[in-house]
């Protein structure tokens, strides 16, 4: 992929001179990094200096944009229900953000798992500092020698195999992935380390060669006159077993629904907006009786339920990474202050095709090399 847009270097600031700061969305279309109050230390946790923090493409957008859900309707979480009302969250949100990785700086009295100098990654928000119970961070620490940028991808690392089980790969198979961006390229990794023969799916050319760089067998345009799902079966003979959406358009859920066998499951893992009128249920779905799964990182696959849960997905997929089975860095295209964060989301909102992961670096993070 295309070198870091940012080289950065920051000396390490004492606690005493840091204002701590995080992303506010004020408004749709403005985001901004404002001071905010430092948290008094707990007993039982620890104060983790942020070094990095990944920006999602797909749910932070939405918070940027003012499409998502949560601030136009009311989400009744006892029913389980989005409702009318007043919206559950409304501007200026403060604090979204799920993909940090940095270093704990101060320890409580209670804490005995976890020391100052520890690397740790976990969510806490794009914000400079956070404290957090230790018990949250417990299996989060990241290896001295382990490139401190892996921890950014824990979190979206997790949604993509979360996507891969669900659809329920088997050695041998031949898998579909539509969606070739940080996560769709994580699923099709992890697809391929299952032992699936993948097939990936993107418009953009530079993200099909970075598919087969994960191990993709073949790759598809996803503007292919006939449509992908049609191309999919062609090349497999006759459709996929599985199919895994990620890029959150129901165009191209529609495509992995044509793109399986007779009895194929597609896993809808993307975080669709708005109607699904290119959705059309009465053809192939209804006629090859397509298993469609809904894939959110809430919850596991139900037959899985008494034997995986959030932490595991993390632990399995970091594993992975930190060996080295799962290429991370090389998805990191922008890596930007974190006062420039209005510029990562409006290159992000233009739909740049060279930006994948995009990553805000606090002060005091360590040097990015390549």
């Amino acid at each position: 992929m295309t070198d870091f847009a940012v080289i950065l270097a920051h000396p390490y600031a004492e606690k005493d001179d840091v204002v701590p700061q995080v992303v506010q969305f004020t408004s749709p279309q403005h985001v901004e990094l404002v001071p905010c109050p430092a948290e008094p230390l707990r007993p039982d946790a620890v104060r983790v200096r942020t070094w990095y923090s990944g920006i999602s493409a797909g749910t932070e957008l939405t918070a940027y944009r003012g499409s998502n859900p949560y601030l136009t309707r009311n989400w009744d979480a006892e029913r389980r229900l989005f409702t009318d009302g007043a919206p559950t969250f409304a501007y200026p949100v403060v604090g979204w953000g799920y993909s940090e990785t940095g270093e704990v700086v101060e320890v409580g009295a209670e804490v005995r798992d976890l020391a100052v100098g520890d690397r740790v990654h976990g969510i806490w928000g794009h914000r400079s500092e956070a404290v957090l119970p230790a018990a949250a961070l417990a299996g989060r620490t990241l290896p001295a020698d382990a490139d401190p940028l892996v921890g950014v991808f824990a979190r979206v690392g997790s949604i993509a195999l979360n996507g891969v089980l669900a659809a329920g790969i088997r050695l041998g198979e031949q898998v579909a992935v539509f969606g070739q961006g940080v996560i769709g390229l994580l699923a099709t990794r992890l697809a391929v380390l299952s032992g699936a023969g993948v097939l990936a799916v993107d418009a953009v050319p530079a993200r099909l060669e970075a598919a087969r760089a994960m191990g993709a067998d073949a790759v598809v345009r996803a503007d292919v006159p006939g449509g992908a799902g049609a191309a999919v079966r062609e090349l497999t003979g006759g459709g996929a077993d599985a199919a895994v959406e990620l890029s959150g358009s129901a165009a191209a859920l529609h495509e992995a629904v044509r793109s399986v066998v007779v009895g194929g499951t597609v896993t809808a893992s993307g975080f669709y907006q708005g109607g699904a009128e290119a959705l059309r249920l009465g053809e192939e779905f209804h006629h090859n009786r397509v298993r469609l799964v809904s894939s959110q990182i809430s919850g596991v696959p139900v037959e899985l339920a008494t034997r995986w849960d959030q932490p595991r997905l993390v632990r399995a997929f970091m594993d992975q990474a930190v060996r080295g089975a799962v290429d991370t860095r090389s998805l990191v295209t922008h890596v930007l202050p974190a006062a420039e964060v209005a510029d990562a989301f409006a290159l992000l909102d233009a739909g740049d095709p060279a930006v994948l992961q995009a990553v805000l670096a606090f002060d005091g993070a360590p040097e990015v090399t390549r």
